[in-house]
């Protein structure tokens, strides 16, 4: 995801570039932000958000098939202790 993110901006920065120097230092600047830091900062905000979520929760979601019970041990562990 972050190479698409980098790809990105080494774009918009050559855009921003050769709008500077060929019209307007405020252009490129507008060029710059418009172009490539507020929707790609929003885009990497909104594909960020699973984990963010998942880091507030206090770990990663469950793997389908897992038969874990917290608190609880394996059968062959309970026959152990007799």
């Amino acid at each position: 995801m972050y190479i698409v993110a980098i790809a990105w901006m080494f774009v918009v920065v050559c855009m921003a570039a050769v709008e500077a120097s060929t019209t307007s230092l405020v252009g490129g600047l507008i060029t710059l932000v418009g172009y490539g830091l507020l929707p790609l900062g929003l885009v990497l905000w909104l594909l960020g958000t699973p984990q963010r979520r998942r880091n507030r929760s206090g770990g990663s979601p469950p793997r389908s098939g897992a038969s874990f019970t917290p608190g609880r041990r394996a059968a062959k562990d309970v026959d152990d202790d007799r």
